[in-house]
């Protein structure tokens, strides 16, 4: 499978949302998952093959460029704007920064850090846990 192909305009937090809000620090699309970047106290994009970006806290709600205001959906339900699969984990991706994968997608080297569960077509129900842990080879 493939990271999903998320429609930026499309995303909207459904229900329980909660969100934190700071600084990007680099260009962010909504949908996006950031880290904060301990060093610099802004959001960045996380990426899963990397264990210094791995540590997702949420889901960018609206783009932004470095230095802009963003808010970040760290909890609820939110729709992504494209069809989920109904019971699928999902997971940061390795392939591209930022992205959202099917578990099945992890591979050796990567870290587990799980996004949520489709609850519907096109709901996903928001519970980050970074394992910090890489899939073993």
């Amino acid at each position: 499978m493939a990271d999903l192909s998320v429609v930026a305009a499309d995303v909207v937090a459904v229900s329980g949302a909660t969100s934190a809000r700071g600084t990007a620090g680099a260009t962010i699309t909504a949908g996006q998952l950031v880290y904060l970047n301990s060093t610099s106290g802004k959001y960045a994009l996380a990426q899963g093959d990397d264990a210094a970006t791995d540590a997702v806290v949420g889901i960018a709600a609206h783009g932004a460029s470095d230095g802009q205001p963003l808010q970040v959906l760290t909890g609820g339900v939110v729709d992504l704007g494209v069809t989920l699969t109904v019971g699928e984990i999902y997971v940061l991706s390795a392939a591209s920064a930022g992205g959202i994968a099917p578990k099945g997608d992890l591979s050796s080297g990567e870290y587990v850090s799980i996004i949520g569960v489709a609850q519907t077509a096109d709901n996903l129900l928001l519970g980050i846990l970074n394992s910090g842990v890489a899939v073993p080879a």
